[in-house]
């Protein structure tokens, strides 16, 4: 099998070769695959990574440069026989013929939703390491030894029992994913000498393993996990512990081991209905064989119903995704009625969850104001096309007609037992203060807060947004003529916190022409709506708009930007990040170019 590596050519370790399993990173810090103590290194210089594509050297924003041959380069796709340079050390990448590893390693991707975990790779010999079949493990746990010669042997046995199955009835009670993570973590925290604990899951669309929590004895203090270990819970179904680990090389070189202290470490499988989700690991700074047979019994018979927890959660979670997507494309289905007021929905609903915020609402109420501000509108599915669409102001009769749409919008919800909650946003956000609105003429204290919440927020988005007859006001002057109608058309104290989120900026981001005059910002050419483009955007760049969430494409023209819509059939299946390119000196226009 062809394998990769580099070998180097200058510096106190000339000749060291160093293999590419994945990737390698290079740089000063110790946790690098690949150190190089120069003061003319950054502490993360570049990374050599295996792709699809070929293997490719990255320079991470470095300060002095990576090289190949005589060339600096920012992404580079490396030949056998290339001379990288980096700092004062030279280094040869070259291909082999080698043994195949004998497990496959997965592709570990760092989230942006927990602390930053290093995953290493090297040499599995230098430590010791106890690995057994989790099923095993499970069956011994549960078993009383036949050679118990006293009854304390018993009690400790009742006691991991009891432990394992209080730890059980609290985190079968979570159904929030996030809460859910926390909640195991604490209980293995409590029932293992542990210092720093990481559950990594797999992604259903790549199959990454992804970080999704970390707990960490001390913030300062860095998590590295070793790739084989790793590898080997999540693979061969092995439950793992690590001993003397400060002489392991997987961690790094010496002065990594110091600064990091790692000590003992285990890792054991997630395991639901024959597949694997994830891993569980654990690790000790400073205390020598902390862990034993009998911690990693308890790690093994706790993992069992996290990972019954977890997949229950999964599939909670996209019930509930499935469910706010098929309410987003209702509201969307109404909004293509009436072009003039696309992305208002969105707009709405953003402004009240910030306000909602700020109000100190819980997080369960908040997902309730999101979905109800996404339905506050769906009784205009039954106004007619010739009023809702009239680009002029209606007439009193018109607008008489268009009065109904709280009220039908309610009837329409009212036999759904999961929208009932729903209907106030719909029903009450058009009535007054001071009684004077509709569609019940309700005063103060009578109209539900979710209808008063609504009514702020959607006269904030009527009165700075553009129409056919007249161009949006400006915010600051819209905010001024809201705190005017305190305590006769609004809430006094939903004004004051829609006050807060202006003055704080939470809400900037909303305005339908926030980014107007940006530079960089372009209109969708669906709802109108400027969005800011990244400092690094390219022509060709996709992206979605975050109000109509239409799939856009960036083109230039006349060196400026614009973005055109891109067609159903075209889209892709997966939405990669914003890519890193260099600076232009393009400007952004709006979408005829011009």
């Amino acid at each position: 099998m062809q394998r990769e590596r580099v070998v180097l050519q200058s510096g106190p370790l000339v000749g060291t070769r160093y293999d590419i399993t994945g990737s390698l990173t290079i740089g000063r810090s110790p946790d690098n695959g690949l150190q190089i103590n120069d003061l003319q290194v950054s502490r993360r210089h570049a990374v050599i990574q295996q792709t699809q594509a070929g293997t490719i050297i990255r320079d991470l924003g470095s300060g002095n440069g990576t090289y190949v041959g005589e060339r600096r380069i920012i992404e580079y796709r490396l030949s056998q026989g290339d001379l990288i340079s980096i700092g004062p050390v030279q280094m040869r990448y070259e291909t082999y013929e080698g043994v195949a590893p004998a497990t496959p390693r997965p592709l570990f991707v760092q989230s942006d939703k927990a602390p930053e975990v290093r995953l290493q790779h090297a040499d599995d010999r230098l430590s010791k390491i106890e690995a057994v079949s989790t099923d095993n493990v499970f069956k011994t746990f549960f078993q009383v030894p036949q050679d118990v010669v006293n009854t304390e042997q018993l009690r400790d046995t009742q006691r991991r029992l009891a432990a394992v199955y209080e730890a059980n009835q609290v985190i079968s009670s979570e159904r929030d994913l996030n809460e859910l993570f926390h909640r195991i973590m604490d209980q293995i925290f409590l029932l293992v000498p542990a210092h720093n604990g990481v559950i990594l899951l797999k992604d259903e669309k790549t199959g990454d393993l992804v970080t999704e929590y970390v707990k960490q004895g001390s913030p300062q203090v860095e998590v590295a996990m070793s790739s084989s270990i790793v590898s080997r819970a999540y693979h061969n179904n092995e439950a793992l512990i690590v001993f003397n680990a400060a002489s392991d090389a997987r961690f790094g070189s010496g002065a990594s081991i110091i600064a990091q202290n790692i000590t003992s470490a285990m890792c054991v499988p997630l395991r639901h209905l024959n597949d694997t989700l994830g891993i569980i690991y654990v690790d000790t700074r400073g205390t020598t064989n902390a862990f034993n047979q009998s911690d990693l019994e308890l790690l093994v018979a706790l993992a069992g119903p996290a990972a019954i927890a977890i997949s229950n959660s999964q599939y909670v979670a996209k019930l509930q995704r499935a469910y706010q997507d098929m309410l987003i494309s209702l509201a969307n289905a109404i909004e293509l009625r009436d072009l003039y007021t696309v992305g208002h929905t969105w707009r709405v609903t953003n402004f009240a969850l910030e306000i909602a915020r700020t109000l100190g609402w819980p997080e369960e109420k908040l997902k309730e104001c999101e979905m109800g501000g996404v339905l506050h509108d769906i009784g205009k599915i039954s106004i007619d096309d010739a009023i809702l669409r009239k680009p002029g102001h209606l007439s009193s009769e018109e607008f008489e007609h268009m009065k109904l749409h709280p009220e039908r919008g309610a009837k329409l919800m009212q036999d759904s037992s999961f929208l009932v909650p729903l209907i106030p946003y719909c029903l009450y956000h058009h009535e007054r203060y001071d009684g004077k609105g509709y569609p019940f003429g309700l005063k103060g204290e009578q109209i539900p807060i979710e209808g008063r919440l609504l009514a702020v927020a959607d006269t904030l988005d009527a009165m700075t947004s553009n129409r056919p007859y007249r161009k949006g006001l400006d915010p600051e002057f819209a905010i001024g003529e809201i705190e005017k109608g305190k305590e006769t058309q609004f809430d006094p104290a939903i004004v004051e916190a829609l006050v807060k989120c202006y003055r704080e900026g939470k809400i900037d981001r909303i305005i339908q022409d926030y980014h107007k005059y940006d530079k960089k910002s372009v209109p969708c050419p669906f709802c109108s709506t400027y969005m800011r483009l990244p400092e690094t955007v390219t022509t060709g760049f996709e992206f979605q708009c975050g109000v109509c969430h239409r799939q856009l494409r960036v083109r230039t023209k006349d060196d400026s930007y614009y973005a055109e819509l891109v067609s159903r059939g075209e889209l892709p299946q997966v939405h990669t990040p914003l890519p890193i390119a260099p600076e232009s000196s393009i400007n952004a226009a709006n979408s005829s170019g011009v």
